[in-house]
């Protein structure tokens, strides 16, 4: 493709294009949907099918950090034509699993090869938004994620529909095909920016602004890559497992009916995925590193204080807030990234630093659920979570060092240019 080419792209296009993809792949998110017509018609038990998601999101991080690399050799095009195999086939293969009663099957079509597809999906866009929004990281970035956010808003209904018309199988083997063709038509629209692109005046100096220009191998051996794995760590543990527990955790401490509990749970995910807008939008204005030390500021308060909310209105509203922030550490890491690695392989270092999400995937749930037994309450679970976020915080204000130690380096360099 020439130069001209290139430059007719329009970058807002190429965000909705990111949005395809990553509203896709985000229907993940409404997988418990699948949950109980498996039981009762399949005979599975709720753990084995809800392992399927473990393994999904598991593959996501395994395949973000391996494929990284794949992603800034080849481009967007190629990966996100990949990404639209792998999670297109996984989902249209399930129903074959589904017809042949197969658990296993399940296990890999949904959750290996669909995880995989969803990892490759989820880092595939990002590279090339930053590079094309200079000006405005954090609020492309911030489009993209929200859309993986947003996407199990409209894949709850929509599956609940197709379920009842077509029954299981055909579910998904409709859904596979038509997350195929979106990703298809979002992919083939996806492309680098020209070298040197700058968006408009207001990104003319971005490229200054960047602490370093690191490959994904040379950026791990830093210790900010590791301060930003450990953030990203303890906020998602924290907030996946309150997305976890949210329901039963709301009728213990305020005596909220079950329904009253579904609705909450429902309007949280509303606020997951306006927060990833909102936050990293924010996060042009004010910094990452500010708007990543609110985030832990804001929450060392609110998982403190849940306990003694038996108030229903403001019990939910401080659940809401976690929510946002939740969200927001997702959207606003990548223009972090950015900003402290560049843009040579953002896309690989990002892959990287999404291994804390398949971490905390495993421990958040479970820790919340074995604290939940063993003290009969979930109250010492907020503590606890409370006490992470906590060191969360003290990370947040270490990583201000380092950048600081960073500029004035980079100064001193200049100077002696």
């Amino acid at each position: 493709m020439s130069m001209a080419e290139k430059k007719t792209k329009n970058r807002w296009l190429i965000a909705l294009a990111a949005v395809g993809i990553h509203i896709s792949i985000g229907s993940v998110y409404a997988w418990s949907v699948f949950t109980n017509p498996l039981q009762s018609e399949m005979g599975w038990s709720l753990s084995g099918v809800s392992l399927t998601f473990s393994i999904a999101i598991l593959f996501l991080g395994l395949s973000a950090a391996f494929m990284g690399h794949f992603v800034e050799k080849y481009g967007p095009r190629v990966s996100g034509l990949v990404a639209a195999s792998f999670f297109g086939v996984g989902v249209f293969a399930s129903g074959f699993a589904v017809m042949f009663e197969s658990l296993w099957l399940i296990y890999i079509t949904y959750g290996v090869l669909g995880g995989i597809g969803l990892g490759v999906g989820y880092i595939t866009p990002v590279s090339s938004l930053v590079k094309w929004f200079p000006d405005r990281r954090g609020l492309a970035t911030g489009l993209a994620i929200m859309g993986f956010g947003f996407a199990a808003t409209i894949a709850s209904p929509l599956k609940e529909a197709l379920m009842s018309g077509v029954g299981i199988a055909n579910t998904f083997f409709v859904l596979g095909a038509t997350y195929f063709v979106i990703m298809l038509a979002s992919s083939l629209y996806l492309e680098r920016p020209p070298e040197g692109y700058m968006a408009g005046h207001e990104g003319g100096t971005k490229k200054s602004a960047d602490l370093a220009q690191l490959t994904a191998n040379e950026a791990v051996k830093t210790r900010r890559f590791w301060y930003l794995w450990m953030m990203l760590f303890i906020n998602v543990t924290a907030g996946i497992a309150i997305l976890a527990v949210a329901s039963p955790m709301g009728q213990e401490i305020t005596g909220m009916s079950a329904a009253a509990a579904a609705t909450m749970v429902g309007i949280m995910g509303l606020f997951n995925g306006v927060g990833r807008l909102a936050w990293a939008s924010l996060s042009d204005y004010i910094g990452r590193a500010n708007t990543y030390t609110a985030f832990f500021v804001i929450q060392v308060v609110a998982y403190f204080a849940l306990p003694s909310l038996t108030h229903l209105i403001v019990f939910q509203i401080v659940l809401f807030i976690i929510m946002t922030c939740y969200g927001g550490g997702f959207a606003s890491i990548p223009a972090y990234i950015g900003d402290l690695f560049g843009t040579k392989e953002l896309g690989a270092i990002h892959g990287y630093i999404l291994t804390a999400w398949a971490a905390a995937g495993l421990v958040g749930p479970n820790v919340a659920s074995y604290i939940r037994e063993v003290t009969d309450s979930y109250v010492l679970t907020l503590y606890i979570f409370g006490g992470m976020v906590a060191v969360a915080l003290v990370v947040s204000l270490l990583v201000r060092i380092d950048i600081t130690q960073l500029k004035k380096q980079n100064e001193a360099e200049q100077a002696a240019g």
